[in-house]
């Protein structure tokens, strides 16, 4: 059976068709991160297990469900870039009269 793709047809790889690749990457690093600062911070294993599901389910949340298909490292680039450079042009229209 052969397939016939548009040319602008954009295929991206995903981990059984939910999740990129690079944002497994990103989200795994930032659980490992979470899991030593809270394993060695915290005594208690409830608190240890609350802290890491505070942290760590809304960044899962939001790299399943995206922002309408963004890559979840392009819309933190994004954030970075605006707070950055955060320019508000405002435009006062002048009367000619």
């Amino acid at each position: 059976m052969k397939f016939i793709f548009p040319q602008n047809y954009d295929f991206k790889n995903k981990l059984l068709g939910i999740i990129d690749y690079s944002t497994l990457l990103f989200n795994l690093i930032w659980y490992l991160l979470v899991f030593t600062f809270v394993y060695f911070l915290f005594f208690s294993s409830t608190i240890k297990i609350f802290i890491f599901i505070v942290l760590c389910f809304p960044l899962l949340l939001f790299s399943i469900s995206g922002f309408n298909g963004e890559n979840i490292l392009y819309v933190f680039s994004y954030i970075i870039k605006f707070i950055s450079k955060n320019k508000l042009l405002l435009f006062q229209k002048k009367d000619i009269c």
